[in-house]
């Protein structure tokens, strides 16, 4: 039977435990104050290492908090990657997407998004292997692109062209692959302004000639208004079809 004292040192020895463990984790570069709370939301207890081969590129200032420019670029990464996690430190929604790369894409995207003011852009990428590898990059903005109406709302253009996509196809930069990048209408509202619900892409596929998905994407309501994204691919076959959907149900899709 396990006295008082031996309980004592058992729960002393638990909490010792716990806290060596928290304290081994590297701390935040950025010194983020959010930093503890994100980590936890979005990769959990798992162990994690910052990489700053993991480009997260972003402007110097962003003058337009509503379509701020990030690229991700983790093709420094050997091996497979099973997703990566983007988010806002300081967002009032700070999940902005995830991005499964398949066998014949490039984990590298680019896209435009909102941001609330200056905040650590963060981007988690795990390896089949379970290992979190966390690029990062400290954005500074102009306030409120995330409570800003969107233009759509006060233009009735997008109700008869939402979904409407205008797509290209490019050569890599190192000629080895094909870029695609395209636009869709769509508002992307993130529901925190008064009167306008929470509209937006949830869901991006592309799929190849065999109807495979060779990306796919989760969007959250931070990606900007008609947003515009591109993806590099090992791959120089035609056929490749986008599908998308939003959380209102709506489906779109193009042959590109």
């Amino acid at each position: 039977m396990m006295t008082g004292i031996s309980r004592m040192l058992t729960g002393l020895f638990a909490l010792f435990a716990f806290s060596y463990a928290h304290a081994a984790q590297p701390a935040d570069p950025l010194e983020s104050v959010m930093w503890d709370y994100t980590r936890e939301i979005f990769i959990g207890d798992a162990d994690y290492r910052f990489d700053t081969s993991i480009k997260v590129e972003v402007p110097s200032f962003a003058e337009d908090p509503t379509q701020v420019p990030i690229t991700i670029d983790a093709r420094s990464l050997k091996g497979r990657i099973e997703r990566i996690v983007v988010w806002a430190d300081l967002n009032p929604i700070q999940h902005i997407f995830n991005y499964y790369p398949g066998d014949r894409a490039s984990p590298k995207v680019s896209l435009r998004i909102k941001v609330q003011q200056s905040t650590a852009i963060r981007a988690a990428v795990r390896t089949l292997n379970g290992e979190w590898h966390i690029g990062y990059a400290q954005l500074e903005a102009a306030g409120g692109g995330c409570t800003t109406p969107s233009m759509g709302n006060a233009d009735p253009y997008w109700q008869s062209h939402l979904g409407e996509v205008k797509a290209r196809r490019f050569a890599t930069d190192d000629m080895q692959g094909t870029r695609f990048k395209f636009r869709v209408i769509h508002p992307m509202d993130t529901g925190l302004v008064d009167a306008i619900p929470e509209f937006y892409l949830q869901q991006v596929e592309l799929k190849g000639p065999d109807g495979e998905a060779v990306v796919r994407m989760e969007l959250s309501p931070p990606v900007s208004e008609n947003p515009v994204i591109s993806f590099d691919l090992d791959d120089e076959r035609e056929g490749y079809r986008l599908w998308m959907r939003d959380n209102g149900g709506n489906e779109f899709s193009r042959v590109l």
